[in-house]
């Protein structure tokens, strides 16, 4: 397993499954200059977003934390310098040297051109492509005894599509939601709306810059209610059942980018 990023492509359906903000582990020499408590930290990252990436064979999963450099920020602020890069968290005892920042935007350079060969490829094999773009995002940030934040404010899944040619996608991504929005969950549907938390990061906005109409990454942010966010603690049953909803989704998007294909 590369320490940086896992890359598999062993699938034979045009889907790839990411998990950019799964990773946890800091370089020792940022390591020793970092402020934050293990849980602080694992707060703000997107732990078992991993888990969902096997809806697919074709899947990408980061090791680094995010505040090693965030793969979801452009270059210029894929390193968190000052707290209100972060959440308003104070990052560092002290602050990563000109070198180490150099570093760190190399790893990030180099895993951005792994980045485009492994979608350059899928898309050569398939001719089109989804991207499922996993995320995880909080909603008790005001402690794990107040309540939680705003329900209309804050859907279970959130799909973000601001980074994208939502006229030319919108079959799709409408076919998307209604799967994932009429799936038995646990006796219920499950709360899925557009833009209403996030609407993509880079990311997705370089994947539709680089590949235009042969790639669609749909930003698929899941609340927290899977684990609690101050704990760390995970509910895997629940974690499962939405592996298990986002997988139900795969036929519908296959058939509407089939169409894209058919007629581009």
């Amino acid at each position: 397993m590369d320490e940086y990023i896992t890359i598999k492509l062993d699938g034979n359906l045009p889907i790839l499954a990411t998990a950019i903000h799964n990773g946890h582990y800091l370089s020792k020499k940022l390591a020793q200059r970092f402020a934050l408590s293990e849980s602080d930290q694992l707060r703000e990252e997107d732990p078992f977003t991993w888990i969902w990436t096997g809806i697919t064979e074709n899947r990408i999963v980061a090791h680094r934390s995010r505040f090693e450099f965030d793969l979801n920020r452009p270059p210029e602020k894929a390193v968190y310098m000052l707290p209100a890069d972060a959440w308003g968290l104070q990052v560092w005892r002290n602050k990563p040297s000109p070198k180490m920042v150099a570093e760190s935007l190399r790893r990030y350079a180099e895993i951005y051109q792994n980045f485009h060969v492994t979608i350059k490829e899928l898309v050569k094999r398939f001719g089109a492509l989804v991207v499922f773009d996993l995320h995880s995002y909080n909603h008790r940030r005001n402690g794990p005894d107040a309540p939680p934040e705003d329900t209309s404010l804050n859907p279970e899944i959130n799909i973000g599509t601001g980074t994208m040619d939502r006229v030319y996608w919108g079959s799709l991504v409408d076919s998307f939601m209604a799967d994932l929005q009429g799936v038995d969950f646990l006796g219920r549907h499950l709360d899925v709306r557009e833009n209403i938390k996030f609407k993509g990061g880079y990311f997705p906005k370089w994947i539709h810059d680089n590949f235009n109409k042969s790639v669609c990454c749909l930003s698929i942010e899941v609340k927290k209610f899977f684990m609690d966010e101050w704990t760390g603690e995970p509910d895997h049953s629940m974690i499962n059942t939405i592996g298990k909803a986002l997988k139900s989704t795969v036929p519908g998007v296959l058939e509407e980018l089939s169409k894209r294909k058919r007629n581009p």
